[in-house]
């Protein structure tokens, strides 16, 4: 023991001696503004980069364990020259100080050479844009512009970026604190942003640590015009139109460079859920905007919100960011609902009109305190709060039938009022030992989930069949749930010899939940819900406790980055329930090893392949393990399962990356793939209920029971490609993208198995203007076929296609006139009959700037002109085919008034301001 601890000392000793930090600050050498996202790189003599970062929202940069050498530094920044110093590395750390980088020459005497603005470059696994090179109208967004660049669409009213949705957005490096993306950047004017950065982003233990922990977020970055930080920008809208439709919004931005602050509030009834700068006359193109957590509305939906949103730099030290919102809100949402079973009984099938009403009343504070303590130590504190009521009320006839005709036909209404609580806090801390390569990081989260309410239900069922059976229910039920969970982790690194580290880390988390749920029926002769009603109550509790350790291995030279972990896990489940049975406690115990690695390869610059493999396991939700019969839907109805255990989850992805800076073509694929053993299915009953089963419930003619059962066999694999590059013959941009994807969802059917198997095939295709700021279109289309089939009953496989295809066209006319039209055409084919196939929905609008800086302007739109708007939505399951109509916003007109705010320091608020420059650079003789 001895001397392997002897032996242990003098690894770390030895380590030590080979490697050093080199910090330093890179800075526009015009007005000394930091230059945040610059790309830095180390090289040894006539060798590859063998080490490269990227600077922070400072302009600041550091490198870790870098060998004792000579090196050339090089510094690269769109529109400023190259940057090269040579740095010796001793035995001491190297600081650089400040780099100064100079603009790129625009004049050769007087004549001015004009060419196309380089599209932007590959940083290793981050792809960097030239917002000079996508040309967008006045008044547009961020997500106006990052939506024309490659590999960037919108899916179902979210933000994609490279097959994967954007869930982070960043401004100069630093993270915007909120929860809703798609908000995040519209309200970021287009002619603020320098660079668009798009990458997955690390957790922030994984990057106090330097060790990847898997958990990680594809991210955009906005990198600012140095011109753009200090000064206010922002929007006043209000509109009235026919139906009585409103809306009245406002969005102000204030830059004081570190100093940050945005300002939202917003009252409408067209379906509106946050006001932003990029705001369109009329609400814009309502189909493809989103709510919280993005999303496409439907329904008809009455909205009053008001946000703010805080970023500064405390002193040197502190670094500080909250966001509060509130959100008050109103949804009328009639739906039609169509299902076709897999069942033995030929041509089962069900239907559904339902009639959604919903207020909701909410509030959300997010806050994230760094305190950077001195050059080793860092603190991070990120608190979060949520408190919301939802009040809602559900009218519901369906009925069930085969060939032979109706079995069972129910009238439903429910009614609740529920109130939820959830704080979150999350602390990391991080200690690096001098220079020495330790680093020490640990981190403990707290969160605290409560929900309570009532409920009201009413229920008549005809049972076709007998109508002996017939049911009249009416009852009250009382929810109270509470959740509280912690857990904690410590990680300590060490530096083995020039190219690799070591860490070794462990974890524990408790999560102890109590729900309890009680029904009550009413007594005509009491005149109240007096009589306690068993079978359909349930008290419970569980508590799972899990505790990881395990070490990790990170190797890194000049082309390529391996780092391996192991896990071993150890667990247990307890849970005890006293309704509608009263168990005895019941203790289970897991033990799984939790393999994971991650390799990088980099080509060149340019090109790079990044592979990543993770496993995982997920606890049970109470929600699957409480044994309470959920009769809320009479003929679908639910039951838990206190039996289930954890499921064991692998996950494998592989993405390629080519970003060929000078013919501007961008090549990316990506293959996402997941198995999970236990996963949670739902084992559904169409007869006779086993014992021990929701015992003295008897099934309606047609009616189905779902428990929650563990299965293999559960496989979800993705592929995605996107290609883009400058099509110069149209001034445009062309992109083209597909994908091909497979999933396996297993269930059980009456005690059999069948496996619903899905293939998607899909393709499509982007073009956007590069032309004139004042003439800016985006073409699209995207098709997708998909091969439904099941083992079970094969009779019911399907193959259905849908096609998207959408254009936007801003054009200013002669006198300041602005014409806006955007049209998006759905196409269905192979869904269920009397739904809706195909329709096409057309905004547009008429407008004239005002006033004699051209910052205000009166118009006068439509949406969907057509009054074709519908939505529709299929879901497959392991037991059914399903698809949905819902209520959507139609035609109306609207008179609207906009004012826009632009003001900054050293640059006059003028429509000249607002508008993206000419999407041209001036550089040198030969730039093509």
């Amino acid at each position: 023991m001895r001397k392997l601890f002897s032996l242990l000392i003098m690894l770390i000793s030895f380590s030590q001696v080979y490697a050093q930090t080199v910090t330093g600050t890179v800075q526009s050498a015009t007005d000394k503004s930091g230059l945040p996202g610059a790309s830095v790189v180390m090289k040894r003599a006539a060798s590859e980069a063998i080490l490269t970062t990227m600077t922070d929202g400072q302009g600041a940069f550091r490198f870790e364990r870098v060998p004792s050498g000579n090196y050339t530094l090089e510094v690269r920044f769109l529109g400023y020259d190259m940057l090269s110093k040579p740095v010796q590395v001793a035995q001491a750390p190297v600081n650089l100080g400040v780099l100064s980088m100079q603009e790129q020459n625009t004049r050769l005497g007087e004549v001015q050479i004009i060419g196309r603005a380089p599209l932007g470059e590959q940083k290793g696994d981050t792809s960097q844009f030239n917002a000079k090179a996508f040309k967008t109208a006045p008044d547009a967004s961020a997500e106006d512009l990052v939506t024309k660049m490659p590999g960037v669409q919108v899916q179902d009213g979210r933000i994609q970026a490279q097959g994967e949705e954007v869930r982070q957005v960043m401004i100069d490096g630093k993270r915007y604190t909120g929860e809703d993306v798609t908000s995040a950047m519209r309200n970021i004017s287009s002619d603020m942003i320098e660079n668009v950065q798009i990458f997955d982003a690390q957790s922030d233990q994984a990057a106090f640590s330097g060790f990847d922990d898997g958990n990680r977020l594809k991210t955009i970055n906005f990198i600012t015009r140095k011109d753009r930080r200090q000064g206010y920008t922002g929007k006043i809208s209000a509109g009235y139109g026919t139906d009585d439709r409103y809306m009245a919004g406002a969005a102000v931005n204030y830059f004081n460079n570190d100093r940050r602050i945005t300002v939202t509030g917003l009252t409408n009834n067209i379906n509106m859920f946050d006001f932003s700068i990029g705001e369109t006359p009329g609400g814009g193109m309502r189909g493809r905007r989103g709510g919280w957590g993005g999303g496409s509305p439907i329904g008809i939906i009455n909205t009053n919100n008001f946000g703010i949103n805080y970023q500064d730099k405390w002193g040197k030290k502190m670094d500080v960011s909250a966001n509060y919102n509130y959100t008050n809100r109103d949804i009328i949402n009639d739906q039609y609902r169509f299902r076709d079973f897999v069942s033995d009984d030929a041509g089962l099938q069900y239907t559904e009109y339902a009639d959604n009403r919903d207020r909701e009343d909410g509030h959300r504070l997010n806050m994230r305190l760094q305190y950077n303590i001195n050059e080793n130590n860092r603190l991070l504190v990120t608190p979060s709060l949520r408190v919301q009521n939802d009040n809602s009320f559900t009218g519901r006839n369906a009925r069930t039938f085969d060939l032979e005709g109706t079995l069972s036909e129910s009238l439903n209404r429910a009614s609740s009022d529920n109130t939820s609580f959830n704080f979150n806090n999350n602390i990391l801390y991080s200690k690096r030992f001098g220079d020495s390569g330790r680093i020490l990081t640990t981190n403990f989260n707290t969160s605290i989930n409560n929900v309570e309410g009532d409920g009201y239900q009413f229920e008549q069922t005809e049972n076709f069949e007998n109508p002996d059976r017939n049911v009249l229910r009416d009852q009250y039920i009382r929810l109270d749930r509470k959740n509280f969970s912690w857990s904690g982790s410590t990680n300590y690194s060490q530096r083995l010899g020039e190219k690799s580290r070591w860490q070794l880390e462990y974890s524990i988390g408790n999560q102890m939940r109590d729900s309890d749920r009680r029904t009550y029926d009413y007594m005509e002769t009491a005149g109240g819900y007096t009589n306690f009603n068993t079978p359909l109550s349930s008290t419970f509790k569980s508590d799972y406790l899990s505790q990881n350790i395990g070490p990790s291995y990170q190797y890194r030279d000049d082309k390529a980055r391996l780092q391996l972990n192991a896990r071993y896990q150890y667990a247990t489940l307890n849970t005890d329930s006293q309704f509608p049975v009263d168990l005895a406690p019941l203790e289970r115990k897991f033990n799984n090893f939790l393999p994971s690695a991650e390799y990088e390869y980099k080509f060149s610059n340019s090109q790079n392949l990044t592979l990543n493999f993770r496993t995982s396991t997920n606890v049970p939700s109470v929600e699957q393990l409480q044994e309470v019969l959920d009769i809320s839907n009479p003929l679908q109805a639910r039951i838990g399962n206190a039996d289930l255990d954890q499921d064991y989850q692998s996950r494998l992805n592989i993405r390629y990356r080519n970003f060929n800076a000078e013919t501007n073509r961008v090549f990316f694929i990506g293959m996402f793939g997941t198995m999970t053993n236990n996963y949670v299915a739902n084992s559904v009953y169409t007869t006779n209920v086993p014992e021990g089963i929701a015992e003295g419930y008897e099934l309606r003619p047609g009616a189905r029971l779902s428990r929650p059962v563990n299965l293999d066999g559960h496989y979800n694999v993705r592929s995605f490609f996107n290609y883009g590059q400058p099509l110069n013959f149209i001034s445009s941009n062309f992109n083209v993208n597909g994908t091909v994807g497979y999933s396996r969802i297993p269930g059980m059917i009456d005690e059999q198995i069948n496996y619903a198997n899905n293939t998607n095939l899909g393709a499509g295709i982007n073009i956007s203007s590069n032309i004139s700021e004042k003439i800016d279109f985006t073409v699209s289309t995207f098709s997708s076929y998909n091969i439904v089939s099941n083992t079970l009953r094969t009779t019911q496989n399907n193959n259905y296609f849908n096609q998207n295809t959408s254009v936007r066209y801003n054009w200013i006319l002669w006198k300041d006139l602005v014409y806006r039209t955007e049209l998006n055409h759905q196409y269905n084919s192979g869904l269920s009959a009397g739904v809706d196939n195909s329709f096409l929905l057309w905004n547009m609008s008429l407008g004239k700037k005002i006033f004699k800086d051209k910052q205000g302007e009166i118009s006068l739109s439509v949406n969907d002109l057509m009054n074709q708007n519908v939505s529709i939505r299929r879901n497959i399951t392991e037991s059914y085919v399903e698809d949905v109509q819902s209520t959507v916003l139609q035609r109306f007109f609207m008179l609207t008034f906009s004012y826009n705010i632009r003001s900054f320091k050293g640059a006059p608020a003028t429509e000249e301001n607002m508008q993206r420059g000419p999407g041209m650079y001036r550089g040198r003789p030969g730039s093509n």
